[in-house]
């Protein structure tokens, strides 16, 4: 049974950091593809972030580049996103996501506020 469980939500100022977690279990994260959406009030879904299980390389929404890094630990099981300088903009609900099982985490509230 495929489980992503995440964690590292917070409210935060603005400028500040967080790193989500999505630790997996039910698979090894080593060789899928994973991402990272998010949801703000009254907007739809959006990527924030992909990582190929293939070749590694990532990808990011233009919004985030240079501000945000999504990230595994083969040995942990887990993606990670870590998000820097965060602004008010970056409000919403983020959820980890394998695009190839269409399995999803249960989502993760952060809110940028000063």
């Amino acid at each position: 049974q495929v489980q992503l469980v995440q964690s590292g939500g917070a409210l935060v100022q603005p400028g500040g950091s967080l790193r989500l977690s999505c630790p997996v279990s039910g698979f090894s994260v080593k060789w899928y593809d994973m991402s990272w959406y998010r949801q703000a009030p009254g907007k739809q879904r959006e990527l924030v972030a992909s990582s190929s299980g293939i070749n590694k390389i990532s990808d990011y929404a233009d919004s985030v580049k240079g501000r945000f890094t999504i990230s595994r630990d083969n040995d942990k099981n887990t993606v990670y996103l870590q998000m820097n300088n965060l602004k008010p903009g970056d409000t919403a609900v983020y959820y980890c996501n394998v695009p190839e099982t269409g399995d999803w985490g249960q989502g993760t509230q952060v809110t940028v506020t000063s």
